[in-house]
C-alpha cells in the first residue's frame, strides 16, 4: 500500500475549501464524498455527497442495486435512512424515492449536497440477503468494513467524474486498503481524515477499505507487494499467524502466472466473524482489481483457515486476469441499477476457479490425485444442474429466473469448461500452449481499459488459437451438449470410473448435502443435489428444512454442532428428525445406517513414460 503523509498546513486549503465548478479547468469538478466514522449514531454512519454545480432542473441519485462480481440483486439502497437534499443555504429541497435504490431531486440547479445515514449489513436480520464479503460492518471505535457501494452512490451523468472521498475516522484505527491516500490529523489528535481520489465511480466501488486497530503485515512475493489486514474480534488470530500461508500462496500464484503482470500492489482484507455474535454469516470472498474482501469464521482451526485462505483467496487473486483485465463492455460500463450481464461467466468465474486449483498442482501445493479429486467433485456436483442449457444463455440471464438459481454452477461446470478447453488447446499445440497462454494473449489484446464486445470474444479466441476451437465452443459452451469428460481425460492418460463410497451424514467429501438461508437462519437439504443412501432411505427430500434432530434444534448458528454430533452416530441407533416440507412440519423416525454414495474416480493409466498421453498430461499439469 502506498501511503503518502502530508502536513496539515499543506492540505489546509484542500480540506477546508469545497470544490466548485472551475470555468478555467479542463474538466468538471469532482464529486466530493464525506464519511464520518467518528460520530457514529445508533450503529449508523453519516455520509454526504457534493456533486458540484448542476445546470439541469432535476437529477437522480442512485445507490447500487447490484455490483460486479456478485451476480445477484442486493438493493444496497435498503441500508440508507434519512436521505436529504440541501441547497446552498442549508434548506431542504424536494426529494422523491423512485425505488429502493434511487431518489429524484427537484430544483437541482440549487443542489449543494445530499446527506444520509447508512446501516451496516452485518447487523441486519439475514444481512438482507447480501453476501457478507460484499456487505458492511459498523462497530464504533473498533471496526468498519467498507465495501463502498454500500455507502457511496452516484448521480445520473456523473459516474465518469473524478471522486474525492474524505473519511474521518478515530485516530486509533488504520485503513487496510490497496488505494493510495493522504492523511490530515485533527488538532486534538483524536481523529484522522483520510483523503482518497478515484478517476471515476467504478474505481470508488473497486477499492474496499477496512478500518481496524493495527493488525497488518506487508508481504513481498515475486515482485508484488501484498498487504494483509486482519480483524479478529476475539483476537483468536493475527495477521502474523496467517502471513506464511498467504506468502506461500501468492508466491506460487505469481510463479504460475509467469510473465503475466496486472498489478504490483494487492490487499487482502480478512474479516474473521464471531459465529456466536450477530455477525457475518456468509463466508467467502469478493474480488476487486487490486484487492479482495474475505469473510471466514473466527472459530476455524488455523490449519483449516490457511487451507480456506488458499482456496478462496487464490480464486479472487486470479480475477486480476478476468474479468478485471479481460472483460466485456457490460462489465466495463457496468450499470449498477439496470445491469446487462455478459455471456461469458464460463471465463470470468469458471476459468478463474480452474486456475485456483490448477496452480496448486502446478506449483506442488497438492499432488495429481488431489487435483483429480477436486475435478471429480465438480463433475459430480455439476450434474445437479442442467447439462444441456447453453452456458452463455445461463450467464446472460443469471439475474433472472430460472437461471439465477444455477449460479453456483459457474464454479463447477464453468471450471470444467476451462479444464476441457485447456486440454484441447494442449492437444492441438502438442502440449506447447494451454488456457493460461490464451489468457495472456487476451490480456495483451484487450486489457483493463479496452473492453470487448460480448459477441466478439469467441471469434477472437478462435483467431488466436485454432479453427477447431470454434467447434468446442459451438458444442459445449454456446451449444446444448454435455461435456464428455472421459474423452478429455483419456487424451491425457487419465481413466474415469465409478465406485461406491461411504460419506458423512451431511457432507460428501467437500460437497455438503445441506445449506443455510441467511435471511431466516434455517438449514435445509439442498435442492440440486443427489442425497446419500441414508437420507434417501430415511425419507428426506430435497428442500426439506431441518427443525431438530434427536430433540435438539438446529440452524445456521449451530450447524457445526450438528455435523460434529452426527460423527458420533452408530449403525442401528435410533434417530428422529423434525422437518418442514411445503410449509408443514413432519417427523421422521428410524435407525441409523451407514451413508453411501456413488463416487467417480480418476486414475492415471499405466503407460510408458514416453507415451504421448503421459507427455501431454505433464504439459497440462506441470508446464
Amino acid at each position: 500500500m502506498k501511503k503518502i503523509i502530508y502536513s496539515v498546513a499543506l492540505l489546509a486549503a484542500v480540506v477546508s475549501c469545497k470544490p466548485t465548478q472551475d470555468l478555467t479547468s479542463k474538466g468538471p469538478s469532482p464529486v466530493v464524498v464525506n464519511m464520518d466514522l467518528v460520530n457514529v449514531s445508533n450503529d449508523k454512519v453519516m455520509v454526504s455527497v457534493d456533486p458540484g454545480k448542476f445546470t439541469s432542473s432535476s437529477t437522480t441519485f442512485h445507490i447500487p442495486k447490484t455490483v460486479p462480481g456478485t451476480y445477484s440483486v442486493d438493493n444496497y439502497g435498503e441500508f440508507i435512512e434519512g436521505i436529504k437534499a440541501l441547497d446552498y443555504s442549508g434548506n431542504e429541497l424536494a426529494i422523491t424515492s423512485l425505488d429502493e435504490n434511487s431518489w429524484t431531486i427537484q430544483d437541482a440547479v440549487n443542489l449543494d449536497k445530499i446527506t444520509y445515514w447508512v446501516n451496516d449489513s452485518f447487523d441486519m436480520k439475514g444481512e438482507k440477503g447480501v453476501f457478507s464479503p460484499s456487505g458492511s460492518n459498523i462497530d464504533k471505535d473498533t471496526n468498519f468494513l467498507l465495501n463502498l457501494h454500500s455507502f457511496v452512490g452516484y448521480f445520473d451523468g456523473l459516474k465518469e467524474n473524478t471522486y474525492q472521498l474524505e473519511i474521518n475516522h478515530p485516530a486509533g484505527l488504520i485503513a487496510g486498503t490497496a488505494a493510495p491516500f493522504i492523511q490530515v490529523k485533527s488538532k486534538d489528535g483524536k481523529s484522522v481524515n483520510d483523503i482518497y481520489t478515484a478517476p471515476r465511480y467504478f474505481e470508488v466501488v473497486d477499492q474496499p477499505i477496512m478500518y481496524a486497530k493495527p493488525d497488518t503485515v506487508q508481504i513481498k512475493a515475486e515482485g508484488i507487494n501484498v498487504l494483509l489486514s486482519v480483524y479478529s474480534p476475539n483476537k483468536v488470530y493475527s495477521a502474523q499467524d496467517i502471513k506464511d500461508g498467504v506468502e506461500k500462496m501468492i508466491t506460487a500464484q505469481k510463479k504460475f502466472l509467469g510473465p503475466i503482470t496486472t498489478t504490483s500492489n494487492y490487499a487482502i482484507l480478512l474479516y474473521l466473524a464471531d459465529p456466536a455474535a450477530m455477525d457475518a454469516k456468509g463466508y467467502g470472498a469478493l474480488e476487486h482489481h487490486t484487492s479482495t474482501v474475505v469473510v471466514l469464521p473466527e472459530s476455524m482451526p488455523l490449519e483449516r483457515l490457511n487451507t480456506s485462505m488458499t482456496d478462496v483467496v487464490s480464486h479472487e487473486f486470479f480475477h486480476i486476469l478476468t474479468p478485471l483485465n479481460v472483460h466485456s463492455e457490460e462489465i466495463h460500463y457496468f450499470d449498477y441499477n439496470d445491469p446487462k450481464m455478459s455471456k461469458h461467466l464460463w471465463m470470468y468465474e469458471g476459468v478463474t476457479e480452474y486456475f485456483a486449483n490448477l496452480f496448486q498442482v502446478n506449483q506442488g501445493l497438492i499432488d495429481n490425485n488431489e487435483f483429480y479429486k477436486r475435478m471429480v467433485e465438480k463433475i459430480e456436483s455439476s450434474k445437479n444442474f442442467s447439462e444441456t442449457v447453453p452456458f452463455t444463455v445461463m450467464s446472460e440471464n443469471i439475474l433472472d429466473e430460472p437461471y439465477k438459481d444455477d449460479y453456483y454452477n459457474v464454479y463447477l461446470k464453468g471450471a470444467l469448461i476451462g479444464m476441457a478447453l485447456d486440454i484441447k488447446l494442449r492437444e492441438l499445440s502438442n502440449g506447447k500452449s494451454g488456457i493460461l497462454d490464451l489468457m495472456q494473449q487476451l490480456s495483451e489484446k484487450y486489457g483493463k481499459d479496452k473492453p470487448f464486445k460480448d459477441d466478439e470474444l469467441i471469434p477472437a479466441i478462435v483467431s488466436l488459437t485454432s479453427p477447431e476451437i470454434q467447434e468446442f465452443f459451438d458444442t459445449y459452451v454456446t451449444g446444448e451438449n454435455p461435456i464428455p469428460y472421459g474423452d478429455f481425460f483419456e487424451k491425457v492418460g487419465v481413466k474415469m470410473a465409478d465406485t461406491k463410497v461411504t460419506t458423512s451424514f451431511f457432507i460428501n467429501g467437500q460437497v455438503p448435502y445441506i445449506d443455510g438461508d441467511p435471511s431466516t437462519n434455517a438449514l435445509f437439504f439442498r435442492k440440486n443435489i443427489k442425497l446419500n443412501s441414508f437420507l434417501n432411505e430415511f425419507g428426506v427430500k430435497n428442500g426439506d428444512i431441518i427443525k431438530s434432530v434427536n430433540g435438539t434444534s438446529y440452524n445456521i448458528q449451530n450447524v457445526y454442532d450438528l455435523i460434529m454430533k452426527s460423527q458420533e452416530w452408530k449403525e442401528g441407533d435410533d434417530i428422529a428428525m423434525v422437518l418442514e416440507r411445503d410449509g408443514e412440519e413432519m417427523t421422521l423416525t428410524g435407525k441409523i445406517s451407514t451413508p453411501t454414495d456413488d463416487k467417480m474416480t480418476l486414475t492415471e493409466m499405466e503407460l510408458p513414460e514416453n507415451d504421448s498421453k503421459v507427455q501431454l498430461r505433464k504439459a497440462w499439469l506441470l508446464d
